[in-house]
């Protein structure tokens, strides 16, 4: 069963579906006011249901005392668009509030959820990966983590670093893995099953554009975009010699792909250099520091565009996924064009399904032309086949 309990499906087409440990709540969506999933590049992804919830003659309660809605049950959120379904989020219930206020028919209960990441950040390991004999790979080592949790590495997924050997582990498998993406400069994501373990992923395929004033076409209502010059254009860092106290300032540049006809950065403005200086980090070898250095170039270098908005969920058809392209057509020449999403909340209410998003881009100019975008009715056809 699908259920449109938001509003009447000629005009709120899109649905919420929830199962729980395998089950569709279709009991229960009467009482469902509203779902919100927070996804971001960062952060693990979250879900809050909001319940009311009653009592009966006999002093139970319609959600809370079901059995249901309990602590470490499986939960996995869908989208639904006609005959399509696209998932927002799987993973565990973590918490169940229950809000009793003055007024008894304004009881609510707020189950909240976490995605898979939450499962790692259970048992506490210490182990040493990698021997002079048997060196370890990130490859390798995310394999070894993700098998007993039933959770398969994205085929996207980059390489990391190889040979290693004497790296410790002491803490949860996901704060782990965080300190190992935080190393190699990656994203680390948990989305359908698969664990994203890698870098910004700006030259994948893009997902449907985002379209604002384009008439019938329209699926934006709202987009906000800040471009901020003072960023600087590069990060320095002081190398250690081979031997003796002496350093040498090394220079790193960006080298993320540009996502429009023209770098964002201040290089052509005729201006001195703009060039940030790292402090120094104890212990740090010159690979290390040059890694660290490009990492903080990167994560400057794609936020010098950034934009705010909302999309009509119905309107655009598709659950727009974090951490991929996006291309953003009307708004002109200069601002137009492909941007990277940061994070988007998604949320089901009786108004409809809102998509708020977060995007980044590196650069100026309309680039749409050259990027192959599904979109409209050849949109609706490709998900079909």
């Amino acid at each position: 069963m699908m259920l449109d309990f938001l509003s009447e499906k000629d005009r709120a087409p899109a649905e919420c579906v929830i199962t729980v440990d395998g089950a569709e709540i279709a009991d229960f969506y009467p009482f469902l006011l509203e779902v919100t999933v927070e996804t971001s590049r960062t952060e693990a992804s979250t879900a809050t249901l909001g319940f009311e919830t009653r009592r009966n003659e006999l002093g139970e309660w319609t959600i809370q005392d079901t059995g249901v809605f309990v602590q470490w049950a499986r939960i996995v959120i869908t989208a639904v668009f006609g005959s399509r379904e696209e998932e927002v989020m799987r993973g565990y219930i973590r918490e169940v509030n229950l809000e009793t206020p003055q007024d008894a028919g304004a009881a609510q209960v707020k189950v909240i959820c976490q995605d898979d990441s939450i499962r790692l950040d259970r048992p506490h390991g210490r182990k040493i990966w990698g021997t002079a004999e048997l060196p370890y790979s990130d490859t390798l080592l995310l394999a070894e983590i993700l098998t007993p949790y039933g959770l398969v590495a994205h085929p996207d997924n980059g390489d990391g670093q190889d040979g290693l050997v004497g790296v410790s582990q002491d803490d949860t498998d996901i704060k782990f893995l965080k300190s190992r993406a935080e190393f190699n400069g990656y994203e680390l994501m948990f989305r359908e099953g698969y664990v994203y373990f890698g870098p910004m992923r700006l030259d994948a395929d893009p997902q449907d554009a985002i379209l604002i004033y384009a008439g019938a076409d329209s699926n934006c209502i709202s987009l906000n975009v800040r471009a901020d010059g003072h960023q600087p254009d590069a990060v320095a860092y002081d190398a250690p010699a081979d031997s003796g106290d002496a350093t040498t300032q090394e220079i790193v540049y960006p080298d993320l792909p540009v996502l429009g006809t023209s770098h964002a950065d201040s290089t052509d403005a005729g201006l001195e250099d703009f060039v940030w200086k790292m402090s120094a980090e104890a212990g740090a070898d010159t690979e290390r520091l040059r890694a660290v250095a490009q990492q903080k170039i990167n994560d400057i270098d794609i936020r010098r565009v950034q934009g705010e908005g909302e999309l009509d969920g119905t309107l655009y058809g598709h659950v727009l996924q974090t951490g991929l392209p996006v291309p953003v057509d009307g708004l002109g020449e200069w601002l137009s064009g492909v941007y990277y999403v940061d994070g988007v909340s998604h949320s089901f209410t009786a108004q409809g399904y809102r998509q708020k998003f977060k995007l980044l881009r590196n650069a100026f100019g309309d680039n749409l032309d050259s990027v192959a975008t599904v979109s409209g009715v050849a949109g609706v056809l490709a998900a079909l086949l």
